[in-house]
């Protein structure tokens, strides 16, 4: 499989199909890491648009310090911040507009596993934004720390006190939910 930095390189040198090679592989992360940090699935996807058009009319210069992921998601997350400081009055829309049926041969399966992940991602996003973003960039994106810092524009050490607070506040988050349950 050849890499992102690879197409994006092609696309900078004429190529204008490669630009979609780009999408194809990064355009669902891209929106639910913007989704991490607006709440708006549709919003996520034309934020996610706005960026890919960017790299399509900016042509913005990748110069490969850090992974070209990183770089991309960093794009995305200037393309949000920019919508969030323009546009103050931000929907929520659940997240379960955004999934589908697994692909597995094991649809029963498939499916449990799909509704646990709806159930984590909703906890998560009653979490404070930070909270959400960075869960969702090192456990769903898998980022490593150095590039999640890179990303949220934080040092390594910021990132690690975010995540422990984060993690200790979805551990809250979930034994609520079981204090509920145990109450019925």
């Amino acid at each position: 499989m050849v890499s992102g930095a690879e197409c994006y390189s092609r696309f900078l040198h004429g190529d204008k199909k490669a630009i979609e090679d780009v999408i194809r592989e990064y355009k669902d992360g891209l929106i639910f890491y913007i989704y991490s940090i607006i709440g708006d699935i549709h919003k996520s996807e034309e934020l996610a648009v706005d960026t890919f058009i960017k790299l399509f009319t900016e042509k913005p210069n990748f110069n490969g310090d850090g992974s070209f992921k990183t770089w991309l998601y960093s794009i995305g997350r200037f393309t949000t911040v920019d919508y969030i400081r323009k546009n103050k009055n931000i929907t929520e829309v659940p997240l379960e507009n955004a999934y589908a049926l697994s692909d597995d041969k094991n649809i029963e399966q498939g499916f449990i596993h799909d509704e646990e992940k709806i159930k984590l991602h909703k906890k998560i996003s009653r979490l404070k934004p930070e909270y959400s973003q960075i869960l969702y960039l090192i456990y769903f994106e898998n980022f490593t720390h150095d590039e999640t810092a890179k990303i949220m524009k934080k040092s390594r050490k910021q990132i690690n006190d975010l995540l422990y607070r984060a993690k200790n506040a979805l551990k809250k988050e979930i034994e609520k939910e079981n204090e509920f349950y145990d109450e019925l």
